[in-house]
């Protein structure tokens, strides 16, 4: 049964975006901003209420239109950019424009829209949460790039003006992170959701912050799905006779780097996390394939921790 009677594909970038339907050959650009979102939903409106939105992951910039969508009810799946190229890859059309990605997510949604998972932001004030956290980690980046030119070796004529950009930095830094603890504290359900991660050796207010906002699907699927869009799935390389060597592929955007110092920290502490980490290595694992199967234990744990206290509070809702 076909729970949708339109499909739309929207090909987000980071000034503008680019909208097909499926059936039409043609397709309307907007602006990827306030202004545009309205006329979108100003012109698709009778189209909306029965459609299934499809958008690719492309570093955030698709997240405010996705929120809006979602604010006004409308069905909208947040895509895995890989499953999207290797699903146009398959026609054989090596060709790429905006147009062309518009009309082949409109496709995608269209041949598989019943088993493809709506996005469902876990609070209110996630566009919110996902602005700072991306401020955050942009702000990290310039502070790394301002300590390696402090520790050049003619940073003598630029110290003082290093250590100044260092610090005003460092305390803006501070500053968001305050703010998105704040926000965190203010909502009940992720304030639980932080205090149930937390628990896992490892997981610090940082990593827990980082995960909860940048990674909501949390909780709400299977092992291997969460495991592949943090991008920590092993995948096959096998012909014939042929056993090839299992490599990662890339995940969502942040996902990786905030598991890899919970992963240093989990091997580093008494924990079952340590052992299983010692026990790959006497087994003659590289550290870096343990420290991979490390972190993919730690997204496993944390998804089923979350599922499994989702499910306490429906069964206590019930019962009361």
């Amino acid at each position: 049964m076909t729970l949708y009677n339109n499909f739309i594909g929207i090909d987000i970038g980071k000034f503008n975006f680019v909208v097909g339907v499926y059936g039409n050959k043609n397709t309307k650009e907007y602006e990827n901003n306030i202004t545009g979102f309205a006329e979108f939903i100003k012109e698709h409106q009778d189209l909306l209420g029965d459609s299934l939105c499809i958008l690719e992951t492309t570093g955030g910039y698709e997240m405010e239109l996705l929120l809006t969508l979602i604010d006004q009810n409308f069905a909208v799946h947040r895509a895995n950019s890989r499953k999207v190229k290797n699903f146009i890859r398959s026609f054989g059309n090596e060709a790429k424009t905006d147009n062309l990605d518009a009309k082949a997510l409109a496709l995608y949604g269209f041949e598989r829209g019943n088993r493809l998972e709506l996005f469902k932001p876990q609070v209110k004030k996630a566009l919110e949460l996902y602005e700072l956290v991306g401020r955050r980690n942009d702000l990290k980046q310039i502070l790394v790039a301002e300590k390696n030119r402090l520790q050049a070796p003619n940073a003598n004529l630029i110290k003082t003006s290093c250590e100044t950009v260092i610090k005003v930095i460092s305390e803006e830094i501070e500053t968001i992170t305050a703010k998105i603890n704040s926000l965190i504290e203010e909502d009940e359900l992720l304030k639980m959701r932080k205090a149930v991660i937390k628990t896992i050796p490892g997981i610090g207010d940082i990593v827990a912050n980082e995960l909860l906002v940048t990674l909501p699907e949390l909780g709400n699927l299977d092992r291997r799905k969460i495991a592949s869009l943090a991008g920590l799935a092993p995948r096959s390389n096998d012909s014939g006779t042929l056993k090839g060597y299992r490599r990662t592929v890339h995940g969502r955007n942040g996902i990786k780097p905030m598991l890899f110092i919970a992963a240093m920290s989990a091997r580093n502490s008494k924990s079952e996390l340590k052992v299983f980490y010692e026990q790959m290595i006497n087994r003659g694992k590289k550290k870096m394939v343990a420290l991979t199967a490390l972190m993919r234990k730690i997204i496993v744990i944390a998804n089923a921790k979350l599922r499994d206290c989702a499910l306490q509070q429906v069964q206590t809702e019930v019962k009361l």
